[in-house]
């Protein structure tokens, strides 16, 4: 957990500075990365450490903290059946941030998606239809938008509780069970994965669009640079396609597929387990499969932009090289 807080933390910095000081990234795409980076970046600075303090206090003292599995929903129903609000713990913060986090997350990737299709669709209308002022206004909406549904089961049910899993050693959302059945409000946990598979199924079919019609650009290239030298001339300025995509804009379209498809992967887990859970099972040992690997694509993204995008490893290797200028002197 420690390693992994360190690799999400200082991976995330690094993506933050080389985007912060590179101008070349002060664009629409550029925001969305710095939003992309600042969740995987919470998630390293305040999921796993609480959960690391909970482990190790749990080895030091070998007692079990007031927002452990159990105390804390007894507390709950305690506090519920004498007319009160339930009590407030650390869990009641760590678990909406982990929450929120993720739906940033899948957001960001899918305003990615549209924000490359617009630019491979519609290359010569970019700049008008995508503009800072516009993904910065959807970017905070995506923020205040994630955050209200991560706390949503305990805006719309009085029902549910907040409590650090001693499977998945991470906080979770615990329904309040009176008496052997689950409240009648279960089903309201089934938002999380609706809601993620939604923008996931939407971004899959922005893929879809643009790359057929990166490919059909391909095809006419291809059959063009077969064809005569008179038939290549006769388009304008690019083979007879003059709304053509930039090799940069296809390259990024493709960078962006990849975050999606590694997004996918590790989220997967965690929406099996959910609905699994509303239904009756409790997959302990999945549990913790499904949470960490969630978390460790917070690490991801750092390593796919050092291995598609050469602006970024340049920015990485100025960022870390040496101030070689010469003294004022041998300025002078």
């Amino acid at each position: 957990m420690v390693s992994l807080a360190f690799a999400i933390v200082v991976g995330n910095v690094i993506t933050l500075t080389v985007f912060v000081q590179t101008r070349q990234s002060r664009t629409p795409q550029g925001y969305l990365k710095v939003s992309l980076a600042i969740a995987d970046m919470m998630v390293g600075v305040l999921v796993v450490p609480f959960s690391v303090y909970t482990e190790i206090s749990l080895m030091v003292t070998n007692t079990l903290p007031v927002w452990y599995q159990g105390i804390s929903t007894s507390l709950a129903i305690l506090y519920r059946r004498g007319g009160l609000l339930n009590p407030w713990q650390p869990c009641m913060l760590i678990g909406p941030v982990f929450a929120g986090c993720t739906f940033v997350s899948i957001s960001t990737i899918f305003l990615m998606t549209l924000e490359r299709s617009v630019a491979i669709l519609r290359p010569l209308h970019k700049d008008a239809l995508v503009t800072r002022r516009r993904t910065l206004l959807l970017i905070l909406l995506s923020w205040v938008a994630s955050f209200l549904l991560a706390i949503a089961p305990l805006i719309f049910s009085s029902n549910f509780t907040l409590e650090y899993n001693g499977c998945s050693r991470m906080c979770n959302y615990a329904p309040l069970v009176f008496g052997s059945r689950p409240p009648p409000d279960a089903n309201i946990l089934l938002l999380f994965p609706s809601f993620d598979f939604t923008l996931l199924g939407g971004t899959l079919v922005v893929n879809i669009v643009s790359f057929t019609s990166i490919r059909r650009y391909s095809q006419k290239r291809k059959l063009l640079s077969e064809g005569s030298l008179s038939d290549a001339g006769g388009g304008a300025g690019g083979g007879g396609c003059p709304h053509r995509p930039s090799f940069s804009d296809i390259k990024a379209a493709k960078t962006i597929s990849i975050l999606t498809f590694a997004f996918t992967a590790s989220f997967s887990p965690i929406a099996v387990f959910v609905l699994g859970n509303v239904v009756g099972y409790t997959w302990c040992n999945f549990s913790f499969f499904a949470f960490w690997i969630l978390t460790g694509n917070s690490c991801c993204n750092v390593i796919i932009y050092s291995v598609r995008d050469h602006r970024f490893r340049k920015g990485v290797s100025l960022l870390f090289q040496r101030d070689q200028s010469p003294p004022h002197s041998d300025k002078n």
